[in-house]
């Protein structure tokens, strides 16, 4: 039996193999551990920030000083999308403090700064590009993908600029973009964009705004940058969430209705096409918003049960923390 089992452990440990490869009955349970390590491996699940004092009581410790913040996020979820670098690259001794506070499986995912997605064409931008890459890179295997949101008006007569750009992007860092002007979404437009990311493995970022669909016009939203994008949308408002993969990874934005209870259906068909990813051995990074940011984490925690409910994947690092500090606030 140990000759046996020396040869199954040997095989490739893909999520694929470990579902199909012939495993002796002896090996059954290191045969579950292993297909969950792997899967967990592949799916990080974040909020859009770490730094909302609105969590402390309830997603942080009672008491958690802002300081503190980054370190007891990390210790809960296992990625985040890094919205802070769209204004300002990280000082390097900024970027070693993310390196202290964090284990060594947790992934930024940094958004590139407007200075070269927000200020014309990219190419023009290429060197502030890369300089923010080289500042960033000493992140190491903490650095996920990087994310390119380009505005509404960067439309699809710039895809020629998009391919330059892409050209010259260094091919070890991992890059996902999202495309915000509604001509990407007609058809030879999306097959062309589409046709560009994969000749790359790059990712087109999905980004899911039907759960709050109709709050347009409603208060919580006002001033608000989901006001804006549901604006943006209206010529289309029937638009659809496009999942379709260019990427070794997928990239999702998930943008929750602040009832909890009207996020289900969609949360139940997210978690659906994720495990089908896994089962792939695609990675997945999954980034929960909400117009209410008290319930981001509680979005991430669902998605998470409910691919588990599907997988055997390992538990969040949140379900390893003591429950006592972990009671589900109240307006869930």
């Amino acid at each position: 039996m140990r000759d046996e089992l020396g040869r199954w452990q040997g095989s490739m440990l893909s999520p694929q193999v470990l579902q199909v490869y012939p495993v002796p009955p002896a090996c059954y349970n290191l045969r579950d551990r292993l297909i969950s390590v792997v899967i967990a491996m592949s799916l990080y699940l974040g909020c859009p920030i770490w730094s909302f004092k609105g969590w402390v009581g309830s997603f942080y410790p009672e008491g958690t000083k802002p300081a503190d913040f980054l370190r007891e996020y990390a210790r809960r979820l296992n990625t985040v999308e890094g919205n802070t670098t769209f204004y300002a690259t990280p000082a390097p001794e900024k970027a070693e403090r993310w390196i202290k506070e964090t284990p060594d499986t947790f992934r930024f995912c940094l958004k590139v700064p407007r200075i070269v997605s927000h200020a014309g064409k990219l190419e023009v931008h290429l060197d502030e590009a890369r300089q923010f890459l080289d500042a960033m890179s000493m992140l190491a295997t903490r650095l996920g993908p990087l994310f390119l949101q380009l505005p509404p008006s960067y439309s699809p007569a710039l895809l020629t600029d998009l391919q330059t750009f892409l050209e010259s992007w260094p091919r070890q860092a991992d890059l996902a973009v999202e495309v915000r002007h509604l001509g990407w979404f007609d058809a030879s437009h999306h097959s062309a964009l589409n046709a560009l990311l994969a000749e790359y493995e790059f990712a087109r970022v999905v980004i899911d705004t039907r759960p709050i669909r109709d709050l347009r016009g409603d208060k919580i939203l006002q001033g608000s940058v989901y006001q804006r994008l549901l604006e943006a949308r209206q010529r289309k408002p029937d638009l659809p969430v496009l999942p379709e993969r260019t990427a070794p990874f997928v990239f999702l934005r998930y943008i929750g209705h602040p009832q909890m209870e009207q996020n289900v259906p969609f949360l139940d068909e997210w978690a659906e096409f994720l495990a089908e990813q896994l089962q792939e051995g695609i990675t997945a990074y999954v980034f929960c918003h909400c117009p209410d940011e008290r319930l981001d984490p509680w979005l991430c925690r669902a998605i998470h049960q409910r691919v588990a409910a599907r997988l055997p994947i390992s538990p969040l690092p949140w379900d390893e923390v003591d429950s006592s500090q972990e009671e589900q606030p109240r307006l869930l």
